[in-house]
């Protein structure tokens, strides 16, 4: 079995041990049960396909679905967007998997103003990988200063997943790292011969307690928007309703901007944070 009908198969059979026969709208059997979710046979009946099919969809050795046989894997797996988008990564990648570019990911003067134009809120631009490739002051105050960091190690995903002090930052600490790495999964679909990718996996797999459990649960999600708790050292609780925007000519790069309600304590908190931490004036 190939790495691609590996892929494709652990990802149904994690899909179909997550739906309850209750879920799918399947009448009890009275059968011994002795999987979490549905059987083979009840997903392929769902699925309008044979049980022999099916089978050999998990087992990796039917690797090209139609898409009407997609589409109708997706109807009876209940997958939300991301996860139909990541399963037909999976389907129809080709043999030798698109490379993300070699070249460096570079923000253009029009997204590192618009930064410095969002000075009121947190904002960044993320692209590949997770990696921060600006951001605005308030992001650096809130998050981390990945400025400061070496190039390599300017990465969401590692920042959550290996940084100390993100633990004690981040509310809901352990939500906002599976996601993450449920965000990773999805672009390992779409990019499986990225070597850097690769190596971020493989050193969250050494360095991180948790990360092998969630990347192995082939959760997928791509980010739009949610909502966001931080504790800051200096100005206390923040909370914060996310948007994330991809960004018009680059499918790779998406902005993320941190709202906060007008009047709200965490404004409040902002403009504070923003008037310790400015840059001071010098006097001509």
């Amino acid at each position: 079995m190939d790495d691609r009908s590996r892929e494709l198969a652990d990802f149904l059979r994690s899909r179909r041990a997550r739906l309850t026969p209750d879920q799918a709208g399947l009448p009890a059997d009275g059968r011994a049960r002795r999987v979490p979710g549905l059987r083979r046979d009840e997903a392929a009946r769902l699925a309008g396909v044979s049980t022999e099919y099916y089978t050999r969809l998990e087992q990796g050795r039917a690797v090209h679905p139609s898409p009407e046989v997609l589409e109708a894997l997706a109807r009876a797996l209940q997958l939300d967007p991301s996860e139909r988008e990541h399963l037909t990564d999976l389907v129809t990648r080709p043999a030798t998997p698109r490379r993300p570019p070699a070249s460096p990911q570079r923000v253009r003067p029009g997204l590192h103003l618009m930064l410095q134009t969002l000075d009121h809120v947190p904002a960044f631009i993320l692209g590949r990988r997770t990696d921060v490739l600006a951001s605005n002051r308030l992001a650096r105050e809130v998050l981390t200063d990945f400025d400061a960091l070496p190039a390599p190690h300017r990465n969401l995903a590692r920042y959550y997943l290996l940084d100390p002090e993100a633990r004690a930052r981040v509310g809901d600490w352990e939500r906002i790292a599976a996601e993450t790495v449920a965000i990773l999964r999805l672009e390992a679909g779409r990019y499986p011969n990225d070597r850097l990718l690769a190596d971020l996996v493989g050193e969250l797999t050494l360095r991180s307690p948790e990360f092998s459990t969630w990347w192995n649960d082939h959760r997928v999600l791509r980010r739009t928007h949610g909502t966001k708790l931080y504790h800051h050292p200096l100005v206390g609780d923040l909370s914060f309703s996310y948007e994330s925007f991809q960004v018009p000519g680059d499918a790779d790069q998406s902005l993320c901007v941190y709202n906060v309600e007008p009047g709200s304590p965490t404004a409040q908190a902002l403009r504070l944070l923003s008037s310790w931490t400015a840059p001071q004036r010098q006097n001509g």
